[in-house]
């Protein structure tokens, strides 16, 4: 697939498609299906079709007609909407999503802790370490999000909740098909635009394809302004501009992408559905805008941007063994991530750090060939390349039965292979890393994730208002990673040899690598585990001098791994007091595997769990008019990871204590059925550490004593410091009303989301490197709260419609996530906002 495009031809392309379709009628969304509050949602939450009003779980449906009337296309268009989530995001493809406040911050790493939240697409799961895939939205029947441990039907990834994205499938009873565009223009930004389309063919009457595809151009809105920074030694030092790199609208976006579905009826019980999902994101610049410099301005030094690019294959059957229900799900996903990153901020930041020492350019060695001193400035080329196979295979029992049961067998296998090269331009071979002239840092490493689970839930109706649930899922997991990671260094040279190609360090890199003997080539830490030989073991990760990251075994270098088992459960009872008013209670457990740190000193991190207690209620009243959902929950995170940058901002991995989060949801919707309908969500999150986080760890959460390094212990963050990222309350009101104008319907709307305050670091004290006591969450600051409003008029005529909206009407800045380039160091805190005031203009024709 070329995924390339000239950017004006699609401009042009969007404009004259939109006077074409919009020439007929003025109309805003089309009507697809219903999901209005006198309407029945049906979900799959519990691997059954059934009206969300009776599934005992704390779930948020948006059907396909409030996605179309939102205008949702995105993860962030749609997790506005969802009360009890929240994520951290850098740029697009680099999001992770909690729910229910589950977050401890620093997450995302591609060698950091997996996700605890599933994502789905269909019937397979999504979820990859380092980012949620960011799916377009289009052409989706519904998502549904599914609040609390989904540990029994959803596994390892669904420890706080689960997110699921249905497409519509492909239908033989008749052709269809749509096209939408849109074009519009952000305030202190460019123009953007999308052109989505689909088309349903029936093949016979038992077979149908659909192809749906689309492409969007979103619109830059951060400056990158002209500047300069100049680094130690003194007296004139060393200066760099960023001429070069000044640009307005820096950080536009792209993305392409398609779907196919194959649907064949073999006969009256059995159909199977192949499809292919593809997608390409291509970004520029930078998504975190730095407040020092200005509103929506950075000040960066070097090429920046962003490729994501994912292939999925997925093949699903379904069919009968008598009046028991089969389904096989199976899918293979290869995601590959590229990034070009300026990491001058860094350089930055530790030049100030090793002031005393002659600054970062003296402390490093960043010396060119002759040994003249240069520039420390750095820069990133990364990339991640994800590849993944899901298998589910899952019987039903009859769901018209008193008793009924959903058992299966699910296996996955993810594999990443990780490469972060950080580059110095003019560094000399002598302070590179070996084979590799001009990189300082390099990793590459492979990482392996495998989990297998047994499960399934039974659920007797003990009366005809009185039924019970049990589940249990059996897992095991097996996680491993081999590779390196770290500076260069010259087998042959001692420690004192000057320049020693390490940069400063013998503690990663070469240095720790393994020899044919079984040794490393130098341990200053342990002189009995230095190499006599200092022949290496070539790396086995291709693209590596060396392993420094393994366990040496008969003679090799085989991966580092943890592995485990355990139980997650569910136990619900819930009681339906009339057939519009279902109350429940459940008591269930999540889990998320443990895995292995990238720093090789650094101890595997254990499996952390959550127990959750939760009182829900579901109601309709006014004969569907009006519906009122709500949990009140309490939940128990166990030890749990905690992820954060440690020296030379490397991410590391450990258990923390237990935290105990407490909160209530509610999901409300109304109908007048005279053409007005409001609805809204609102979740207060009261999420807190239930013990110290230590700054070395220690079981007893004293924080006393002293560290592996010798230096005393102390209290990063206190007995009943909130968790961070989440806010205490956050809701989403929505108004709509629609009525009858000249042959077709007009509609006006509107959208209110507020958001409250939030940490964006659980530490409120660390020690670098140096010494220094410094406290993250205040250097880096809180994410503030916000309120943003939008508003949408349109006109529907038949099968065309065309619509005005206006997002984020009174230009506020959403602070969505803050960041630090370095992990001990905070001086130019990074905040990622969502977008200013946007003008749209949607047109549509569906035949």
């Amino acid at each position: 697939m070329n995924f390339s495009r000239n950017r004006r031809t699609l401009l042009n392309t969007l404009l004259t498609s939109a006077m074409l379709v919009a020439s007929p009628a003025l109309a805003q969304e089309a009507e697809t299906a219903a999901d209005t509050s006198n309407d029945e949602i049906i979900v799959t939450a519990q691997k059954r079709s059934e009206s969300m009003q009776s599934v005992p779980i704390s779930i948020v449906a948006l059907g396909e007609k409030k996605l179309d009337q939102l205008n949702v296309t995105n993860f962030n268009d749609y997790t506005k909407l969802l009360p009890s989530v929240s994520f951290q995001t850098t740029q697009p493809g680099f999001t992770t999503v909690y729910i229910r406040g589950v977050a401890s911050g620093g997450d995302g790493n591609h060698s950091g802790s997996l996700p605890s939240v599933g994502v789905y697409l269909d019937e397979q799961p999504v979820t990859t370490i380092g980012g949620t895939l960011d799916v377009h939205i289009y052409d989706i029947a519904r998502i549904e999000a599914l609040a609390g441990p989904q540990g029994t039907l959803y596994g390892a990834s669904s420890e706080a909740g689960t997110i699921r994205i249905i497409s519509n499938r492909p239908d033989a009873s008749a052709f269809s098909g749509g096209i939408d565009a849109e074009v519009n223009t952000v305030s202190k930004g460019g123009v953007g635009g999308k052109l989505e389309g689909f088309v349903n063919v029936p093949l016979g009457s038992s077979a149908a394809i659909r192809l749906v595809g689309w492409y969007q151009h979103d619109a830059g809105y951060v400056d990158n302004v002209l500047g300069t920074r100049t680094f130690l030694p003194q007296p004139g030092g060393l200066a760099v501009t960023n001429t070069g790199f000044v640009k307005k609208n820096y950080n536009e976006a792209e993305i392409i992408g398609g779907r196919a579905a194959l649907k064949v009826d073999l006969d009256d019980n059995w159909t199977v559905t192949g499809s292919a999902f593809g997608q390409s994101q291509k970004s520029k610049g930078s998504f975190g805008t730095d407040p020092s410099v200005g509103d929506l301005k950075v000040q960066h030094f070097g090429q920046e941007d962003n490729k994501d690019r994912f292939v999925q294959g997925a093949l699903t059957i379904e069919g009968k063994l008598g009046n028991w229900d089969v389904t096989y799900a199976g899918a293979y996903m290869d995601r590959r991530r590229t990034t070009h990153n300026d990491y001058t901020d860094y350089a930055e930041a530790y030049d100030s750090l090793y002031a005393s020492y002659g600054g970062l350019s003296t402390y490093f060695y960043f010396q060119d060939g002759a040994g003249n001193t240069i520039l420390p400035t750095q820069r990133i080329e990364g990339s991640d390349h994800f590849k993944k196979t899901s298998q589910e295979l899952r019987i039903s029992s009859p769901a018209d039965k008193r008793f009924r049961v959903t058992a299966g067998l699910f296996y996955q296998r993810q594999f990443n292979r990780i490469h972060q090269d950080y580059k110095v331009t003019g560094l000399g071979p002598q302070v590179s890393v070996n084979g590799f002239t001009g990189t300082l840092w390099l990793t590459q490493q492979d990482r392996v994730d495998k989990d297998y689970a047994a499960f399934g839930e039974a659920s007797f109706d003990v009366t005809d208002k009185l039924s019970v649930t049990g589940g249990l899922r059996a897992f095991k997991y097996d996680n491993s990673l081999i590779g390196f990671f770290g500076f260069g260094r010259n087998p042959a040279g001692g420690y004192t040899a000057t320049p020693f190609n390490g940069a400063g360090s013998s503690r990663t890199g070469v240095a720790k690598c393994f020899t044919t003997d079984g040794l490393v080539i130098f341990d200053r830490d342990n002189p009995a585990n230095t190499s006599p030989t200092k022949i290496l073991i070539p790396g086995v990760v291709p693209g590596s001098p060396c392993t420094n990251l393994g366990v040496f075994a008969n003679g090799k270098v085989v991966p580092k791994a943890t592995k485990g088992d355990g139980l997650s459960h569910r136990l619900t009872l819930n009681y339906k007091a009339t057939d519009d008013i279902l109350v429940y209670t459940t008591w269930s457990r999540g889990f998320r595997p443990g895995g292995i740190n990238r720093r090789a000193s650094i101890a595997p991190y254990a499996p952390d769990y959550l127990t959750n207690f939760e009182l829900g209620f579901k109601t309709s009243w006014a004969d569907g008019k009006f519906r009122l959902n709500g949990a009140l929950y309490q939940q128990n995170w166990k030890a749990f990871q905690f992820a954060f940058l440690g020296a030379n901002s490397f991410t590391e991995i450990h258990n923390g204590p237990d935290a105990m989060i407490r909160g209530l949801e509610l999901d409300m919707a109304f109908n007048a059925r005279n053409g007005l309908t409001l609805s809204g969500t609102a979740a207060f999150t009261d999420a807190k550490i239930r013990n110290n986080l230590c700054g070395y760890d220690q079981a007893s959460f004293a924080c006393t004593g002293f560290g592996p390094d010798g230096k005393p212990n102390y209290v990063s963050a206190a007995k009943g410091t909130r968790l961070p990222i989440t806010p205490k309350f956050k809701g989403t009101f929505q108004a709509r009303y629609e009525w009858d104008m000249g042959g077709g319907k007009a509609n006006v709307q509107g959208v209110a989301t507020y958001s409250g305050s939030a940490s964006s670091d659980l530490r409120t004290l660390i020690v670098d490197s140096l010494g220094n006591n410094k406290n993250p969450a205040a250097l880096q600051g809180n994410l503030h709260s916000w309120t943003t409003v939008d508003f949408g008029l349109g006109y529907d005529w038949g099968q065309f419609s065309v619509g005005l909206y206006i997002d984020n009407a009174f230009d506020k800045r959403a602070e969505l996530s803050r960041f630090v380039q370095c992990g001990q160091c905070f001086s130019r805190p990074y905040v990622v906002t969502n977008t200013p005031r946007t003008f749209g203009l949607r047109v549509g024709i569906d035949f």
